[in-house]
């Protein structure tokens, strides 16, 4: 293994539809907090996931691991915020699926965070259109992660796609989605998984009950 190199345990699940909300099931088992697992527990973990999200190449994410080796407590910082920030965007938008009110602390630590990503943006020319381009800047490298899930957090709650926000009705997942399907009426965050084992339950069940009343 080279310097260069990280173990990873975790190949993160975006089957949330939407990076904020991929972001906020970095938690497994949220419906279960005697079973659940943080898959994030250390900043070089938040480069992992902006890997998979695509929000870095791989050359990229060799150079921020670098970066974040040799600023230990900065690292540490973005971190902590970067899981506020997740927790927010949590409860906020389970709020939505479940039709109740977000807290305005929530909310406002959204607002807050994508306030702050707008500063890091600036509008680009290229190929005769202007389009939003992410500022790179070496003092504020480790934080780059953190703006477009904080953007894409803004963006989904001022939009349509609000109203498709659902939750996993696996009893022990609770992960959020947005339900794109044709009549709305998924009710898994991946029916190979939570969808199958669910329906596996629910058959042990019913053959449980029928075999006692027999």
């Amino acid at each position: 293994m080279t310097k260069h190199q990280s173990v990873r345990e975790w190949q993160f699940d975006l089957s949330g539809g939407e990076l904020c909300l991929d972001f906020a099931n970095t938690v497994s088992n949220r419906g279960a907090p005697d079973r659940s697992r943080d898959h994030l527990q250390k900043y070089e973990d938040l480069i992992f996931f902006a890997q998979d999200s695509r929000l870095l190449s791989s050359q990229h994410a060799r150079r921020l691991v670098e970066t974040a080796r040799t600023r230990l407590e900065e690292g540490e910082g973005v971190y902590r915020t970067a899981i506020l920030l997740r927790e927010a965007i949590y409860r906020v938008f389970a709020a939505a699926a479940r039709s109740e009110t977000a807290k305005p602390g929530d909310v406002k630590t959204i607002e807050e965070f994508a306030t702050e990503a707008m500063k890091h943006r600036e509008l680009c020319f290229s190929r005769r259109a202007f389009r939003w381009e992410w500022k790179h800047d070496e003092k504020d490298a480790l934080s780059f992660i953190v703006w477009p899930i904080a953007q894409s957090a803004a963006e989904l709650l001022t939009a349509e796609r609000l109203k498709k926000v659902r939750i996993c009705e696996a009893s022990s997942c609770a992960w959020l989605f947005l339900d794109e399907s044709r009549n709305h009426s998924r009710r898994w965050c991946d029916m190979k998984v939570c969808g199958n084992r669910e329906k596996a339950k629910r058959h042990y069940e019913r053959g449980r009950k029928k075999a006692i009343s027999n």
